[in-house]
C-alpha cells in the first residue's frame, strides 16, 4: 500500500494504523519545526514505525521528515509529463520583455507583491516591460492594490489548460517564482524548466534545490524585491546566457518525468516487497542511493 502524507489527519494516517504488509509513505511537506511537533510526535511515532518505505519528494521534505520525526527517507522527484511541456509553441503575444507568473496570485506565499514592487527598477531599464498573470484569483482587488500607472501593463489570462500553459511558459521573456516559503518541490517550476522557460525563482531551499543552485535558472534573494529586479533586468540584459541555461534546464527537467519518476517509485515498491521486511533508510541510504542512481 502507498500512502501520501501519512503523518498527518488524513484517510492515510487511518489507513496506515489498520494497513498490514509492506507500506510505502510519501511526504510532500516543507515547514520549519513548530512547538506543536513536539506534542504530537508521540502519536505519529508508531505510524511512521510501520512504514516499509519512505519517500521524500524533495531534499526539503526530506529534512522536514527527519527534523520533525527524527526518520529519513529516499528522495523521489514528484513527475511531471516533461514531453507535453517540451513541444510548447511560442506565441508572439507573451515574447519580448514579458514577465509571466502563475499560480493562486491573491496567496501572499505565491509572492506577487514582490513581483510588483519590483516593477519600478525593472521598467525603468525595459519601459515595454508586460506582464502576464496565469491563474486563478480576484483579478479587480488585486489590480486596486497596484500603482494605476502600472495597471495597463498586467493582464490576467485566468485558469489556461495544459496546452495552454506550455505554450506560455515557453513564450515569456522571464518566468518569475518569487514564492516566500512553504514549497516543498515547485511542479510548475520543473514544467517551466521542461518547457525552456528562462527562470527567475526565489531562493528558498526547494527552489535553490531545484534549480542546481542556479543552474538551470537564476536566484534572488527570497522577499528582497530590489533583487529580484536586478535579476530579471540580468535575464532581459543577458539573453545569450539565459538561453543557455534555460537549455540545460529543459535537458535536467527530463529527470522528472514520469516515466523516470515512476521506475524510481517501482523500485522502492520491489524493496519494501522483498521478504515483506522494514528497511531502515537511515541506515542503508548508500543501497538506496544505488538503486536510485544517486551519488551521495
Amino acid at each position: 500500500m502507498h500512502l501520501h502524507e501519512p503523518a498527518i489527519p488524513s484517510i492515510s494516517l487511518l489507513a496506515c494504523y489498520a494497513a498490514e504488509g509492506p507500506l510505502v509513505g510519501t511526504f510532500h511537506a516543507a515547514a520549519k519545526r513548530q512547538k506543536v511537533s513536539f506534542a504530537v510526535v508521540p502519536f505519529l511515532e508508531p505510524v511512521i514505525e510501520k512504514l516499509t518505505a519512505r519517500i521524500a519528494v524533495s531534499e526539503a521534505a526530506r529534512l522536514t521528515l527527519t527534523e520533525h520525526l527524527e526518520t529519513d527517507a529516499i528522495v523521489v522527484p514528484n513527475g511531471i509529463y516533461a514531453d507535453r511541456y517540451r513541444d510548447g509553441v511560442a506565441q508572439s503575444r507573451w515574447q519580448g520583455s514579458t514577465i509571466g507568473f502563475m499560480g493562486r496570485f491573491e496567496e501572499p506565499r505565491k509572492g506577487l507583491p514582490i513581483l510588483i514592487a519590483a516593477l519600478p527598477r525593472i521598467i525603468a531599464n525595459f519601459p515595454d516591460t508586460r506582464i502576464y498573470i496565469a491563474g486563478p484569483g480576484d483579478v479587480n482587488g488585486t489590480l486596486n492594490e497596484i500603482a494605476p500607472i502600472l495597471q495597463e501593463r498586467f493582464q490576467f489570462l485566468g485558469r489556461v489548460s495544459e496546452a495552454e500553459k506550455a505554450d506560455f511558459l515557453s513564450s515569456v521573456g522571464v518566468y518569475v517564482a518569487p514564492n516566500t516559503g512553504g514549497e516543498s518541490f515547485g511542479i510548475i517550476l520543473a514544467e517551466a524548466l521542461a518547457s525552456g522557460a528562462k527562470i527567475v525563482a526565489s531562493n528558498i531551499p526547494a527552489f535553490e534545490s531545484l534549480l542546481g543552485k542556479g543552474a538551470y535558472g537564476a536566484l534572488f534573494e527570497s522577499e528582497n524585491s530590489e533583487d529580484l529586479a536586478e535579476k530579471i533586468i540580468s535575464v532581459f540584459s543577458n539573453p545569450v546566457q539565459a538561453v543557455q541555461k534555460s537549455a540545460l534546464g529543459k535537458e535536467y527537467a527530463q529527470a522528472f518525468d514520469w516515466k523516470v519518476v515512476a521506475e524510481k517509485i517501482f523500485d522502492v515498491y520491489e524493496m519494501a516487497m522483498v521478504g515483506d521486511r522494514k528497511v531502515t533508510l537511515s541506515s542503508d541510504a548508500r543501497s538506496w542511493n544505488r538503486l536510485l542512481g544517486r551519488n551521495s
